[in-house]
């Protein structure tokens, strides 16, 4: 998500058309494939996911930037583009600590604006102009203040399938009528099913400054499956939280072990890696207590949390004893996770959407720091400009 964002501010700031893409997980072949064991969509239309200027609405009033253009649009129009590979730029900067994302940013725009060709593309098998390198350490930071002003941002909205399912399942959130004001009619919950007119509808209809807490809320965001090896690959090669899970005026901090790293760890850097990245039951009830301790401190008895929803791929036995255990350190209204969520054959496989989408309108997050999907969340919030202290992590 974040790397989309970037790549649109990068086109929109060299004032040429973003060009954008289904999400890919094959290109060639059958609509499905094969991930863990299990079909997933091969290719999913960005406009079932997102809604704004980087799928093709229209920029403010005053703003000269061409709209952005779907890849087949592109292909039709631009035959023979320039291309250009990505290491020309990035080279000497990808990898180095001391280069700011702002100064890659920079340096592309440069580029960009010295082609008089009007069509260029970038390798496909070249590096990414900005990689999981970039978006994984506190570099990117140094973008916020131009992307948090920029149309990518400020007019960014779910997709209305995503706002529709988020309707839909309303009384998992607690989610009261005030907090669907912003939404057209046909997304509220007591709305028909979508039309097709709806559903195509690509201008942002939910942006980031409409998405209010919704009171009582804590989303936890609680990785299972695949990220016990991941974590473990995280503590033996000492990796850091995800960039925008870094902004210093986020309360809890992560500190790189000096004793870690180059492909060894610690027993004891192995367990405060699985603490914060793959916690326990018990580590997490006991960190639900601690932030509701926090809570208390912070406001007394003005904003108590009621509802906790569990943004999770987690195995549902395994959350069943989660919910009880939870259950046990106050008498909440509810606890539901993902798996409680009801939805359609259209939304199966925009869930985590849907999730992010929950998690930015919680009234307190805690999420996990080397997850990419906590960070969007944290990303959105801090957009919103919601009290840092209401975003936590494990």
């Amino acid at each position: 998500m974040q790397e989309l964002i970037l790549n649109a501010l990068l086109a929109h700031d060299s004032n040429r058309a973003f060009v954008f893409d289904n999400f890919t997980w094959q290109r060639d072949g059958p609509e499905y494939a094969e991930y863990n064991g299990k079909l997933i969509p091969s290719r999913i239309p960005l406009s079932a996911l997102i809604s704004g200027p980087i799928i093709g609405s229209s920029f403010d009033p005053g703003d000269p930037t061409p709209r952005a253009v779907s890849r087949e649009y592109f292909k039709k129009v631009c035959p023979n583009p320039t291309i250009i590979d990505s290491i020309t730029v990035n080279e000497h900067l990808r990898l180095n600590p001391d280069v700011p994302a702002s100064t890659m940013f920079d340096r592309w725009v440069e580029l960009l604006n010295s082609i008089n060709d009007p069509c260029v593309e970038i390798e496909e098998v070249s590096f990414q102009i900005f990689e999981i390198w970039l978006f994984g350490s506190d570099r990117i930071l140094s973008m916020w203040s131009r992307l948090s002003k920029s149309p990518m941002l400020l007019n960014f909205s779910w997709s209305p399938l995503v706002l529709r399912t988020f309707s839909q399942n309303a009384e998992l959130f607690g989610a009261t009528s005030a907090s669907f004001r912003f939404l057209p009619s046909y997304l509220r919950p007591s709305a028909a099913r979508l039309t097709v007119a709806g559903l195509h509808n690509v201008d942002p209809i939910l942006t980031a400054a409409k998405t209010d807490p919704i009171p009582g809320l804590l989303v936890l965001h609680v990785r299972r499956g695949d990220f016990a090896d991941h974590c473990s690959h995280l503590a033996r090669w000492a990796a850091d939280w995800n960039g925008f899970n870094k902004f210093a005026a986020l309360p809890d901090k992560f500190h790189i072990p000096v004793n870690g790293g180059g492909g060894d760890s610690t027993e004891e850097n192995m367990q405060m890696y699985h603490r914060r990245c793959f916690p326990t039951i018990e580590q997490i009830v006991e960190r639900v207590r601690n932030v509701l301790a926090d809570q208390k401190r912070l406001y007394g008895n003005k904003k108590e949390l009621k509802r906790i929803y569990i943004m999770t791929n987690g195995d549902v036995a395994w959350l069943k004893q989660l919910e009880r255990a939870l259950m046990e350190v106050k008498k909440w209204d509810a606890v539901s996770t993902s798996r409680d969520l009801d939805l359609g054959w259209e939304a199966k496989h925009v869930a985590q959407s849907v999730d992010m989408l929950v998690g930015q309108r919680a009234q307190v997050f805690i999420g996990n720091g080397f997850s990419s999907l906590t960070s969007n969340v944290v990303m959105f919030r801090m957009l919103r400009e919601l009290p840092p202290g209401d975003i936590r992590f494990w």
